[in-house]
């Protein structure tokens, strides 16, 4: 349970997303849109891209999980949100794997049963 990763101060996290939200909004600006929770099906095409071993991790975790087309575009959504708090241009791995991660997790907790 000891590690010794130095954890965030609230003050930390809400730098980091207050810039993930500048960055959301300069991207975003000419699209009248606020932030990734609002991209279209054309958008998340555009800047939701995935590299080859992007798209076979999402190709398995659907096989796996049976996950829905709505599911994709959530997880995409997420993926670049992840990404963005991080500051990175491009979604990779380790975001999706995140974001992938939050959905089977939602899934498995909070689908009425």
């Amino acid at each position: 349970m000891k590690e010794n990763r130095k954890l965030e101060t609230s003050q930390e996290i809400r730098k980091r997303v207050n810039k993930a939200r500048k960055i959301q909004l300069e991207r975003y600006k000419k699209y009248n849109i606020f932030s990734n929770s609002e991209l279209t099906s054309k958008l998340i095409e555009e800047f939701c891209k995935l590299d080859n071993r992007g798209k076979q991790m999402i190709e398995t975790a659907f096989e796996k999980l049976g996950l829905s087309a709505r599911a994709y575009t959530r997880i995409l959504k997420v993926a670049r949100t992840i990404a963005d708090l991080e500051e990175s241009k491009n979604i990779q791995e380790k975001h999706l794997a995140e974001a992938i991660q939050y959905r089977s997790l939602d899934r498995k907790y909070w689908q009425s049963k």
